[in-house]
């Protein structure tokens, strides 16, 4: 009895965990530029929404571990190669408070003056 509850509270956050990754990873793809991708010799945007999407259907509609573990790879491959390239490219590096290219990481580099 145990065991039954633990294997459905662990496909539930597996479903859960899956399914949030898949909608961020279709999120960031949706609100990146149609030329980003170009630019970042990449796929297409088109491409990567229609991957993603049906990811994310297969993961809402037909919650089957293969195809979770598939959508899931497809995702992380967007997250970890595309949406990278997709920043560099656009100039949304690391940076969030703006700054000059020349700013170390406690202020301005005054090249020693």
């Amino acid at each position: 009895m145990l065991a039954n509850g633990f294997d459905s509270i662990l496909s539930l956050v597996t479903f859960l965990v899956f399914t949030g990754f898949a909608v961020a990873a279709f999120v960031f793809a949706a609100m990146a530029r149609e030329d980003a991708y170009r630019a970042a010799d990449k796929q297409t945007k088109k491409f990567w929404l229609i991957l993603l999407g049906v990811n994310l259907l297969l993961n809402l509609l037909l919650p089957m571990l293969f195809l979770q573990i598939a959508g899931l790879i497809a995702a992380i491959v967007f997250m970890v190669d595309v949406r990278p390239a997709l920043r560099q490219v656009t100039g949304g590096g690391g940076r969030r408070g703006g700054g000059s290219s020349s700013d170390g990481p406690y202020g301005p580099y005054n090249g020693g003056r």
